[in-house]
């Protein structure tokens, strides 16, 4: 019988294995593939309490590990999140002959609440857009290139609509500002070209021109770097979106993906076609387009009350 430090071993390299075929077979993004394997690293454990591993875990023990995760207080959202991860991993698994019936098949999904994204207002996204236009610290001899910088980020996430990974994965070669057109790596290596508002293009020509250089080490093509030289990572795109979220819309939380849902929702609203603004956000299914739908009737009904004479 396997001791329990084999059977860590084996769930470790099982693991390890797993998250190679999302990584370099199904070009699942790092922050994904991170997920999937936190996921189940957190399983392994609960398992080897049990003194099973992955190979050898059963339906009631999966269940067991969920309601579990549900009494600690995790979130629906997250054992959903789970759910699926457990589901991806034994199809994986049982195909690959490490397992050889899926304990996971009956697994349900525990009911998830759809919650709406938040959406800025076309006025408040504009101030958002010119938040950056004066340096924080004069005295800063890089705040200068910070500035253009950050309002170049700003302008293409809400005027292009680009995921965060997106845009720190962006080189300088999938500029194309003569003709407004950037070229953008999506979910699952799949490119698209998007284009790229008059805003943006001002903002990135101005950032290129005049703040780059002071950021950029020799011989590089990323599009946008740190303080410290490095490439600008999504953790250091999100802190400053939030950053000046909180320094101009007080009280709201402003993240990436807030512009990134308030660029679909003004276009929805301004009377493009929902295949367009699906093949804008690199969306897959129109699915997952329509629920900015759902947002612009919000949005409708609401202007229906405030200005009608009868609502």
């Amino acid at each position: 019988m396997p001791s329990p430090d084999q059977h860590a071993r084996a769930d470790t390299e099982l693991i390890g294995a797993f998250c190679d075929h999302l990584a370099l077979e199904r070009h699942l993004s790092e922050h994904t593939v991170a997920a999937y394997r936190r996921d189940l690293v957190q399983l392994a454990a609960f398992l080897e309490r049990q003194r099973r591993s992955l190979a050898t875990a059963t339906y009631p023990l999966l269940r067991r590990f969920l309601a579990q995760q549900l009494t600690l207080g995790y979130a629906r959202a997250s054992i959903a999140r789970r759910v699926g991860a457990i589901h991806t991993f034994y199809r994986w698994a049982t195909a690959r002959g490490a397992v050889e019936v899926d304990p996971s098949a009956l697994l349900g999904r525990p009911k998830v609440a759809s919650r709406l994204p938040t959406v800025l207002r076309p006025r408040e996204a504009a101030e958002l857009m010119d938040t950056p236009a004066q340096p924080a610290d004069p005295d800063d001899d890089l705040a200068g290139a910070v500035a253009l910088r950050d309002r170049a980020v700003l302008e293409l996430m809400y005027g292009s609509g680009l995921r965060v990974g997106e845009v720190a994965s962006l080189t300088t070669d999938r500029l194309d500002l003569d003709r407004g057109r950037v070229i953008v790596m999506g979910k699952g290596s799949k490119e698209r070209e998007v284009p790229l508002s008059d805003p943006a293009i001002d903002a990135i020509q101005d950032y290129l021109r005049e703040g780059r250089a002071a950021m950029a080490p020799g011989g590089t093509s990323a599009a946008f770097f740190n303080r410290r030289k490095n490439p600008l990572s999504t953790r250091d795109i999100r802190a400053l979106v939030q950053r000046y979220g909180a320094r101009t819309l007080s009280g709201r939380h402003v993240t990436p993906h807030t512009l990134r849902h308030s660029f679909a929702t003004h276009l929805l609203e301004g009377g493009a076609d929902i295949r367009a603004v699906q093949e804008l956000l690199g969306h897959a299914s129109v699915a997952t387009t329509q629920r900015y739908t759902h947002v612009s009737r919000d949005r409708l009904f609401e202007a229906y009350r405030r200005s009608h004479p009868r609502a």
